[in-house]
């Protein structure tokens, strides 16, 4: 819950903007930080199927008109927070390429 939390705190607090597009119930916006985590993890145990997947939420993106410069500070704040939690280089930077 705290990763969760954690990134939507920063998120709205870097990007104000960014709650016009997450409107969603907390229960849905717990499962997309659960996603973005679960889709670093499957970069790395299928990458073809994960370009697919992430090919199909980027059309989706573009097609609820999400802006793309919403985009960076999202995964910034989700680095951010992951980094919070390890003391492990290369965990971080694992995360960090995956996203």
């Amino acid at each position: 819950a705290f990763i969760r939390r954690e990134i939507y705190s920063k998120f709205f607090t870097l990007a104000p903007g960014g709650q016009d597009y997450f409107k969603q119930s907390t229960t849905r916006l717990h499962f997309i930080a659960d996603k973005v985590v679960s889709m670093t993890m499957d970069m790395y145990k299928d990458p073809k199927k994960l370009v697919e997947d992430i090919s199909a939420l980027g059309l989706r993106h573009v097609g609820y008109g999400i802006p793309t410069p919403l985009f960076s500070p999202f995964v910034t704040c989700t680095i951010q927070v992951v980094a919070s939690l390890t003391k492990d280089p290369t965990a971080e930077e694992a995360f960090r390429w995956s996203l």
